[in-house]
């Protein structure tokens, strides 16, 4: 592994905040996909930038989406035409930009009647009239008989016709990271496991940077900036509360639920929609690395935590909508993993559902000059963070660069993708970077085996992890930088022990470390086990 490659180091990261004298230009709160992406604009337009995580980058929601890069067929039909156009030139783009981790993706909507092809089909010719220079496939209505080919485990009756349209999936911590790369690359300083303790204020009560502890050697230290900017999505409050302890609320928390199933319950490469369930909700069955994700759920929560649960009452509704378009429908015993994710939803209408709050971003100014972004969505991540570098830019009164991300290649980019690189249940996620795995595991060819049957995993991704992508505890590399967590839980926890064995040798670890690492783990994968 050369020097130049060798970009994300947390142990290089914290010497450069530990050393730094002069003020930061802005420090971003939050390693989730907003804040990489805020950190990814401002560092190309030249400021110097340092974005703190908590936890591990995309602990929370940004690995735990559906998995779809879109315009958002729902918000068409809500009416909201403006976040629908901006999401489908943001698919557009994130697919030109890091084409080794987006791809388009066939969706079948199942009709049962005439009229219901004609409805769903003249509303996704409008979707696909706001796509413009559109990179994905055309919409298409289907008869009865070519629906069911399409789609033969889903029952007939539900099958009298369909209509076929594309949008974008991709792998969400996959692309979190290598946007992380793409961001240290360009200048940005990132570290994880640093946590905001307090806000620190001049004599004048504006922000002049923050407290923070470094959770592994367990020491404070404190950066300044000129610019401080609360990117924790669902966890927006508790840092504006740090600012003002009265502040009210932004965000109102739901949660969605997915489940993980084997491929055979709906084989094929193209996925589901069901257009309307019983909450009101869009259903989607996606083939993501070799399995089937059956999601989502919305249900309100009080408070957001690190670690939702998935309550028995959402799994069921999940299965129960299953039997109503599957022949030979799941049981809770076959499903092999669940991931629960939340979602920062703006306040509105304190009487309103969940469902019906808003999904565009929001941008909000303090009084002592904190500057929180919040709302939007993994497909909206870049346009969010050029509205919000825009905003810190007019605040700091700078003259920089104008935006560079419309063009800019993620880290990994594969420009010449072929339908093998294209399989996702291949490695193909790790784009130009592949290469130097493949040469990890030529020249150390034990590096190359795979440390369970049913997981792709191999010994050389956990050397990876550690080594180039800033993983420090065993569920950074089995549920973020590989997904086992979320593909197995079970076969996860069979492999933790060998991944805490590996990890240590690489990061100077004891089996103290190592026994501390499993239990801890053991407790992570209890909230994906199926219960």
């Amino acid at each position: 592994m050369t020097e130049e490659s060798n970009l994300l180091s947390r142990d290089k990261a914290i010497q450069r905040v530990r050393s730094r004298e002069e003020p930061w230009d802005l420090i971003i709160v939050g390693g989730g996909a907003t804040g990489v992406g805020i950190a990814i604009d401002a560092a190309s337009r030249g400021l110097e930038c340092l974005l703190v995580e908590q936890s591990d980058f995309g602990k929370g929601t940004s690995s735990r989406s559906t998995k779809l890069v879109h315009g958002g067929v729902r918000y068409l039909r809500q009416g909201n035409i403006t976040l629908v156009r901006d999401a489908l030139r943001e698919r557009s783009l994130l697919l030109k930009n890091a084409p080794h981790l987006v791809h388009d993706l066939s969706f079948l909507i199942p009709c049962k009647s005439r009229w219901e092809r004609f409805f769903y089909g003249t509303g996704l010719w409008l979707y696909d009239l706001l796509s413009t220079r559109n990179s994905f496939g055309r919409s298409r209505q289907l008869s009865a008989s070519d629906a069911q080919k399409l789609a033969p485990t889903v029952q007939p009756k539900r099958l009298q016709g369909g209509v076929v349209y594309h949008d974008g999936q991709f792998d969400d911590s996959r692309l979190l990271i290598n946007m992380a790369r793409t961001a240290v690359e360009n200048g940005a300083c990132l570290v994880n496991y640093l946590a905001v303790t307090r806000i620190l204020k001049n004599d004048n009560g504006q922000v002049r940077g923050v407290s923070l502890f470094d959770l592994e050697p367990q020491t404070e230290l404190i950066a300044e900036a000129s610019c401080v900017v609360n990117a924790t999505g669902p966890f927006c409050d508790a840092i504006r509360r740090m600012d003002d302890q009265d502040c009210e609320s932004m965000v109102a928390a739901s949660q969605g639920v997915h489940l993980v199933l084997p491929r055979h319950f709906f084989p094929g490469n193209l996925a589901l929609m069901v257009p309307e369930t019983a909450d009101g909700r869009v259903l989607f069955l996606i083939p993501w690395h070799d399995r089937i994700i059956v999601g989502t759920t919305d249900t309100p929560i009080d408070q957001a935590t690190m670690e939702p649960q998935a309550q028995a009452d959402e799994i069921k509704f999940l299965l129960d909508t299953l039997a109503q378009y599957l022949i030979n429908p799941p049981k809770l015993t076959d499903v092999r993993s669940i991931f629960t994710g939340i979602r920062p939803l703006v306040r509105g209408d304190k009487s309103a559902r969940t469902a019906s709050l808003a999904r565009d971003h929001v941008l909000k100014l303090s009084t002592s000059g904190l500057l929180t972004i919040t709302g939007g969505k993994w497909t909206t991540v870049r346009k969010m963070s050029e509205d919000c570098v825009d905003r810190v830019v007019k605040i700091l009164g700078y003259q920089v660069r104008p935006c560079q991300t419309e063009s800019m290649l993620i880290h990994g980019a594969d420009l010449k993708p072929t339908r093998e690189s294209q399989s996702l249940d291949s490695r193909s996620y790790y784009g130009s970077d592949l290469q130097q795995i493949q040469k990890l595991e030529k020249d150390k060819p034990e590096l190359a085996a795979k440390l369970h049957p049913s997981l792709d995993i191999r010994i050389s991704d956990i050397v990876w992890a550690v080594e180039m992508e800033m993983a420090r505890t065993v569920e950074d590399v089995l549920a973020r930088r590989t997904r086992s967590l979320f593909l197995d839980s079970r076969a996860s926890l069979e492999i933790a022990n060998k991944t805490a064995e590996v990890m240590s040798e690489y990061l100077g670890r004891d089996q103290t470390w190592i026994d501390e690492q499993v239990a801890s783990f053991q407790e992570t994968a209890s909230h994906f086990l199926p219960s």
